[in-house]
């Protein structure tokens, strides 16, 4: 059984079912072998620019990276293409979070040092001041349609691809790396570096195929779409995308930078999706109140995925009652650890945990030791077997969170979790996340999922702050719907009703909108400096 290179994959795909479509964005529809094309044609550009590869990787230590990274400031459309061609060209592609402050996108470009970037033309006017960054010698625009011209220096990637019709001399590796930084919701963005041929198989459905005709098997038949709501600028989206265009799957791409229910559902419908995926609460809200507005023919629809963020019981039970032969499957997983443990729920069967993937243990807190099943600690999170190398350009940090326990290297995820009676895995929370208040330990998660069940909440998060008195107190900030008549004193009861008095929010500071990541993760750095600057003013 050997390891594959995605782009590899890609190839076979395109010569099994080569009219296929791959991707459908908004207008642009693209085939298996056009998208082939397309990546081969990006690499040969790449690589005649003198882009590559130049130290292997059994010459560096897990930390370091011995190829040019390319940055990807791109929307949704030609995502895919962009990412694999960079591999085929033995470049690293890297996602830049959109929704960064021009500061923020600086910052993580200068940790970074790519020699190139690729841009969508609208985000030029905004990032104006920062593209190219110093360490760039190439700077790649895609026409979106935007009514703005390409920055200064900018080649347009039609360019780019009619100068690659000339086959380079490259051999990409199963070692290449391919990164992916991390979101930033709880510190700065870190680089993850995958080997390839790992997050093929950790994250993607791939595996190490004996010979391309166990490939055409698995493509031949085809089947019906999956569609990636979510940025793939974001480990989720991209996993869920790759998972199936390398499975012979067309994928739908959303072609909006901003959440709109009726445009997601109504795509669902017109292209015959039978598989949705979304990020939590912040997208399960919007498409549960749009469904109970308008009816929609989703009967193709056989499962929507939820992942990255946590979803609320109360979603997850309107889309099931809304949409009663669907699969809700409920995904974890992190940027370092893949995608780890899953949930599957039907309508009349409600799962609270997960079944853990291969390769994932449960960690006693002093890392001592790999919890078993009946042990009642709650541990963290890890994961053995097919995980990244470390962090880019970060020794201290790869030796934390990539230790060896027990002889076998392993990736600490930072959630907290622990075995339920039968075996699956019960999951708490963030470590980072965990508030400790006078000795006890209150996991936001479970605050934040009472609150947002209380009627009248839109949202909520929930934070510690320092303490005389506890060392740190759980604060809650909560938003309100319109003339929902909710109040404090209803949320401390809801509160106290279901939770330990300990984990009860001291205080609850009502904010007109819970701030969130363009991913729809929490923002909990805006929630803490929130949280603190209410105690400052009381």
């Amino acid at each position: 059984m050997g390891e594959w290179t995605i782009g590899a994959v890609l190839d076979v795909i395109a010569q099994t079912v080569p009219d296929r479509v791959m991707t459908v964005c908004g207008a642009r529809r693209s085939t298996f072998a056009e998208s082939a094309d397309r990546t081969r044609r990006l690499a040969n550009f790449l690589a005649a620019q003198g882009l590559g590869a130049h130290r292997e990787r059994a010459e560096l230590q897990n930390w370091e990276c011995g190829q040019d990274r390319v940055a990807l400031l791109m929307h949704n459309d030609l995502y895919p293409d962009m990412v694999i061609g960079c591999l085929k060209a033995r470049t690293v592609p890297v996602n830049v979070n959109y929704n960064y402050a021009p500061r923020e996108v600086a910052e993580l470009l200068a940790y970074l040092r790519p020699r190139a970037v690729i841009y969508h033309r609208s985000f030029g006017p905004r990032f104006a001041d920062v593209l190219p960054p110093p360490s760039a010698e190439l700077l790649i625009c895609i026409d979106d349609d935007a009514a703005t011209a390409p920055l200064a220096g900018a080649i347009p990637l039609e360019d780019a691809l009619a100068q690659g019709d000339t086959d380079q001399h490259i051999t990409p590796s199963p070692d290449d790396v391919l990164m992916v930084c991390t979101g930033g919701t709880t510190g700065r963005p870190k680089g993850v570096m995958w080997r390839q041929a790992d997050t093929y198989v950790n994250s993607m459905s791939g595996a190490d195929h004996a010979s391309a005709d166990e490939i055409r098997a698995k493509v031949q038949h085809g089947g019906q779409p999956w569609f990636a709501v979510s940025p793939l600028m974001h480990a989720a989206g991209m996993w869920t995308a790759f998972a199936g265009l390398l499975s012979g799957l067309p994928v739908i791409l959303y072609d909006r930078t901003r959440f709109d229910p009726r445009a997601v559902l109504e795509t669902a419908e017109r292209e015959k999706v039978g598989l949705m995926t979304m990020v939590g609460d912040a997208y399960a809200g919007p498409l549960v109140e749009e469904l109970r507005r308008r009816r929609y023919d989703l009967s193709s629809l056989f499962a929507i995925g939820t992942g990255g963020a946590a979803t609320n019981p109360k979603h997850q039970r309107a889309l099931l009652e809304l949409l009663p032969h669907i699969t809700l499957i409920n995904g974890y997983g992190s940027s370092e650890t893949g995608n780890s443990a899953f949930g599957r729920s039907r309508v009349d069967d409600r799962k609270e945990t997960f079944e853990m993937r291969e390769g994932v243990r449960l960690l006693s807190e002093d890392y001592s030791r790999f919890l078993q099943p009946g042990d009642d600690e709650i541990g963290f999170i890890a994961r053995a077997g097919r995980i990244p190398l470390g962090y880019f350009d970060d020794e201290a940090a790869t030796r934390k969170t990539f230790p060896v326990v027990d002889g076998q290297r392993v990736v600490i995820s930072g959630d907290r979790g622990a075995y339920a009676p039968d075996g699956t895995l019960r999951l708490f929370g963030r470590d980072a996340l965990v508030v400790n208040t006078g000795g006890e330990k209150v996991f936001v998660e479970e605050v934040e999922e009472v609150l947002r069940a209380c009627p009248g909440v839109a949202d909520a998060l929930v934070v510690g702050r320092p303490s005389e008195r506890w060392g740190e107190e759980v604060v809650a900030l909560v938003a309100l719907r319109p003339e929902s008549g909710t109040g404090t004193d209803d949320l401390r009861r809801a509160c106290a009703d279901q939770l330990a008095r300990f984990k009860v929010p001291k205080e609850f500071v009502i904010v007109e909108q819970v701030r969130r990541l363009g991913n729809g993760k929490p923002d909990y750095r805006w929630a803490r400096a929130t949280a603190t600057q209410e105690a400052s003013l009381a």
